[in-house]
């Protein structure tokens, strides 16, 4: 049985130039980029020409980017060292209800700690208004915290509209790209953001590995202490290999985005048509157009998300019901919920395809043939 694995967002296979990058740094060099000699010296350069690279990727200064160990810890120093560090500003903080754990747990972190979050919903699209951030800000704002691209059903929110709004206020601009990175051109100095995440692992790089963007003149308390790595801005040794694959991947991606964009919008448009021609019920959660492109969301009406998760992988087929951050838990979708309601049928029978390097229109075909057959069986009870 041919495994296929259709859960590029919750992590993506290493691609193989990437690996062979690493693997070949990791057999020649080995210095602690802090040290003077020429082993350090060595890694350094490394490290400088990847940072180089990846700022390059958003339109930012190469001192702009602080390497994090992911998405979640560039979230966290985003989130929290910025509320913590300009508190004498004020406390409140605007964000999204269908943010990343990591930017919800920062939040919910901060609230316990005086600080004030005001949580704003979305359509059933799964976008905010900006209409709704504007009457949400206070003279005490000191950060707005908005995803790029929601990680659960692919919504791209209206970041150009809110920097704009943002740019003669105090507050601070936030976006998590963890999603968007690699498949949407981002310019950090268009888009008028102050913080941008990013992880590695998403974009088929190595896990354990992110940057979290910050534009010079950004206040912001370090959230781990020790040495004077990234201009004192986050100790520890830097996971130099993970560096350099990192920026491998970010290479990659960037002269290969306007292809696999199309190709994912072909494969989502192929699974649609094989469901259609099915005759089973189901719904797109969300936009097709206004989405990320290698994300599709679908509601089954009649099936539970638990047996069709199970069913799935039973027939070779890797999927998800939302964050993989979340995975394992049989909790309802807080993204579906604020764009459908709690009590809605969606938040208990949709699945999350996603779309990656190694798939092809085969195996798309072949996984919306199987999908339908256990939608078919499963509500035939």
């Amino acid at each position: 049985m041919e495994r296929i694995y259709l859960d590029h967002a919750a992590t993506s296979p290493v691609h193989p130039a990437v690996l062979d990058k690493m693997t070949t740094f990791m057999k020649d060099y080995f210095g602690n980029p802090s040290s003077i000699h020429s082993f350090g010296r060595e890694s350094r350069r490394e490290v400088d020409e990847a940072r180089e690279l990846l700022a390059k990727s958003i339109h930012a200064d190469p001192k702009e980017i602080i390497f994090t160990s992911g998405g979640t810890e560039a979230d966290n120093l985003a989130v929290i060292g910025t509320a913590l560090a300009n508190k004498e500003k004020g406390n409140h903080i605007i964000t999204t209800e269908i943010e990343h754990p990591a930017v919800l747990q920062s939040c919910r972190y901060l609230e316990k700690n005086g600080f004030h979050v005001t949580y704003l919903p979305v359509n059933q699209s799964g976008v905010i208004s900006v209409e709704d951030l504007k009457k949400a800000l206070k003279d005490e704002t000191i950060l707005v915290t908005v995803m790029y691209g929601n990680n659960e059903v692919g919504a791209l929110q209206p970041i150009s509209e809110i920097g704009s709004l943002l740019q003669n206020h105090q507050a601070y601009f936030h976006t998590d790209a963890v999603q968007a990175y690699g498949l949407v051109p981002i310019d950090v100095r268009e888009l008028n953001v102050d913080l941008l995440s990013v992880s590695g692992h998403k974009i088929n790089g190595p896990k354990g590995i992110g940057f979290l963007y910050a534009k010079a003149g950004v206040k912001f308390t370090p959230r781990m202490h020790g040495g004077e790595q990234e201009l004192k801005r986050r100790a520890g040794t830097e996971n130099v290999p993970a560096i350099i694959g990192f920026a491998e991947s970010a290479k990659i991606a960037e002269q290969t985005r306007k292809e696999k964009t199309e190709q994912y919008v072909h494969f989502k448009q192929i699974m649609i048509d094989v469901f259609e021609q099915e005759g089973i019920s189901f719904a797109v959660n969300g936009s097709i157009d206004n989405s990320l492109p290698h994300i599709l969301n679908v509601f089954f009406p009649g099936t539970n998300v638990e047996s069709l998760l199970v069913n799935l992988d039973l027939a070779g087929i890797a999927a998800s019901s939302g964050s993989a951050c979340t995975a394992g838990s049989v909790e309802p979708s807080h993204v579906l919920v604020s764009m459908f309601g709690k009590n809605s049928k969606e938040i208990t029978s949709s699945v999350r395809f996603s779309f990656g390097l190694g798939n092809t229109e085969a195996q798309i075909e072949s996984a919306a043939k199987k999908t339908a057959e256990i939608v078919k069986r499963l509500t035939s009870k």
